[in-house]
């Protein structure tokens, strides 16, 4: 069982929490951890040297950019850290509950392992990916610095230091040591940045492909009612698929409250990102090494909003679906009594699950209209150029 939830473990471990009481493993049932409080002040913290360089290099347009895409990113990893402290408890019995849910099928018929293992395959999948490809552009930005310096010196060059990201300390961060704890500090901060926004995104992509698998599950319940069986028994699947149904409803109700904050900072602030990352593509194409940076930073964003589309997606269609699943049931075959649950379960599954914050909705559809404005981002500032 442990196995088919493992991200969910792992991500929780990540926060913070213990798996095994779903309590804060240092404050035990408070809201608020030290460790959680000394990760939100040391991602909040490095808004403030950022800042600094923007203003300092307020009359160069490349330089604000390049440092606004890495302000947006940490501002969004602290919304993330909120939204995960304010709602923690609920991330955690949103786990419980799928884990009880799961045991119950696998002691009845076992009707929904397979949807539940091949769903966890799949988020973990999308986890790893994501983690890997933020992991990857915080090593670029790393390994930027350091292969100048090691060329410099190997050419006999003189070579100003560089911090890995546009930072101005309010101390000499040029000479040593202040360059040494800038670059220290830069590097923790990333960590710190990458792996908050893994956890809380691999929960999300593993909360809503869960809840497809559970939304499969009902449809193949609905489509493989017996009618011929004796009435009370026929009753009393359909009893249980109406129960079951209500409780996805009510668990994707959930999900959508607990992740509205982050869902409306995720479109806002990744839009203002293409922007500027797609800014310094084009006034870059000079630069391999910057390409690689900024085209694996645009990917890290787009994979991360894609995560929340995604599940946005999944669970919209499969909660209509369900609908169809009485269409093409043998339901003439029922009685007027039976067919009132029915028609109870068709009624609440005319209206999609939307996963959405404000005027956002987290849809394939959205995804597809902010990667066509980031081709229309290039054109336009080609042409201007």
């Amino acid at each position: 069982m442990s196995r088919l939830f493992l991200l969910q473990e792992i991500c929780l471990t990540v926060m913070g929490h213990s798996p095994n009481t779903g309590k804060d493993t240092r404050s035990g049932k408070g809201v608020f951890s030290f460790s959680h409080i000394i990760s939100l002040l040391f991602v909040i913290s490095a808004e403030y040297p950022m800042i600094s360089y923007i203003m300092y290099h307020n009359d160069d347009m490349e330089l604000i950019t390049a440092t606004l895409s890495v302000v947006f990113t940490n501002l969004l990893t602290a919304i993330k850290i909120i939204t995960f402290l304010v709602y923690k408890q609920d991330f955690w019995q949103m786990i419980q509950t799928f884990r009880q849910m799961h045991q119950q099928s696998v002691q009845t018929m076992g009707k929904q392992e397979g949807y539940v293992t091949e769903a966890n395959k799949l988020a973990a999948r999308l986890g790893k990916a994501y983690c890997i490809s933020c992991a990857f552009t915080g090593l670029y930005f790393f390994l930027g610095p350091i292969v100048k310096i090691i060329i410099s010196k190997m050419r006999g060059t003189i070579y100003i230091r560089e911090l890995p990201m546009n930072m101005k300390f309010p101390f000499n961060d040029v000479d040593s040591p202040g360059y040494e704890i800038g670059f220290v500090y830069t590097v923790f901060v990333t960590i710190v940045v990458v792996t908050y926004a893994s956890a809380v995104d691999g929960l999300f992509i593993s909360f809503a492909i869960n809840l497809r698998a559970h939304f499969q599950a009902l449809q193949q319940d609905i489509r493989n009612v017996d009618f011929m069986k004796s009435e009370h028994k026929v009753q009393s699947e359909l009893v249980s698929a109406v129960g079951y149904h209500v409780h996805l409803l009510t668990l994707s109700t959930i999900l959508r409250f607990i992740y509205m904050p982050i869902v409306f900072a995720q479109f806002l602030i990744t839009s203002l990102q293409v922007g500027v990352i797609i800014y310094q593509i084009v006034t870059h194409m000079s630069s391999i090494m910057s390409l690689l940076v900024y085209f694996s930073f645009f990917g890290s964003i787009m994979l991360q909003l894609f995560i929340y589309c995604y599940g946005g997606e999944i669970i919209k269609v499969e909660s209509l679906q369900v609908g169809v699943a009485v269409q093409i049931s043998k339901w003439h075959l029922a009685n007027p009594k039976q067919r009132r649950s029915l028609a109870f379960i068709m009624f609440r599954s005319q209206r999609e699950m939307l996963i959405k914050a404000g005027f956002y909705e987290a849809s394939l559809a959205n995804f597809l209209s902010i990667c066509r404005t980031a081709l229309s981002f290039i054109t336009l500032i080609q042409s201007i150029e």
